[in-house]
């Protein structure tokens, strides 16, 4: 089980957890609007620090935007695996391709 499996994991058992003992928990509390305002917020952070091009900043917002796109995914039950499914079914196809089938 790699790094990002297991936390997929603790941010799932998280839940149902008391929101007062977890940050997870408070954040799915919240309701996926929230979790997605989150991690866009994350994502603009990450975004600033590879700009500046500050390595050790970014690598922290990078582990943040990570973090918050998981318990977006959890929000909406979207599990870790069903992203890693996707990107298996796209796995060998030219990126073009792949968007031109898209539309």
């Amino acid at each position: 089980m790699t790094t990002l499996s297991r936390l997929a994991s603790t941010i799932d058992a998280r839940k149902d957890a008391d929101p007062d003992s977890s940050w997870t928990a408070k954040l799915l509390a919240k309701g996926p609007e929230k979790c997605a305002e989150k991690f866009g917020e994350e994502a603009v952070e990450a975004i600033i620090e590879a700009v500046k091009g500050d390595r050790e900043r970014l690598t922290s917002e990078a582990a943040d935007v990570l973090y918050h796109l998981l318990v977006m995914l959890a929000a909406r039950d979207v599990t870790l695996e069903d992203v890693l499914a996707e990107l298996e079914r796209r796995e060998g196809t030219s990126g073009v391709a792949e968007k031109a089938s898209r539309g």
